[in-house]
């Protein structure tokens, strides 16, 4: 079973997400906080991760950033409610960037993708 990592500080995309993927077969683990997804990171060695961009402590962008150096191949999936941050150069070095939405079939058909 494909080990997915849900890097997202809010509480109701966090049970959305885990709930729909969870559905498609695979195993997730859930963090709050940039911090988090790093000792996740490290301990679980996810196959993907998920990770939204504006959290409190270490964001997105920096937490992407410190996950590829220590393994440039994993897919990560940016995830953020704001389009904008898809110009943002940080937010090249992800896999995909999806903007956050209730129907999620966009990040369903990304996470195969990358998982397939």
């Amino acid at each position: 079973m494909k080990k997915i990592l849900l890097v997202d500080d809010e509480e109701g995309i966090q049970m959305l997400y885990r709930e729909e993927l969870e559905d498609e077969g695979y195993e997730v683990i859930s963090a709050y906080t940039g911090e988090e997804g790093m000792q996740k990171f490290e301990d679980e060695s996810p196959d993907l991760v998920i990770l939204d961009i504006q959290m409190p402590g270490m964001n997105g962008i920096e937490t992407l950033r410190q996950m590829k150096m220590a393994n440039p191949k994993l897919p990560v999936i940016l995830s953020s409610a704001y389009n904008e941050y898809k110009q943002d150069l940080g937010a090249w070095a992800s896999d995909e960037y999806v903007v956050k939405s209730s129907n999620i079939s966009e990040l369903k058909e990304a996470v195969r993708k990358h998982l397939s």
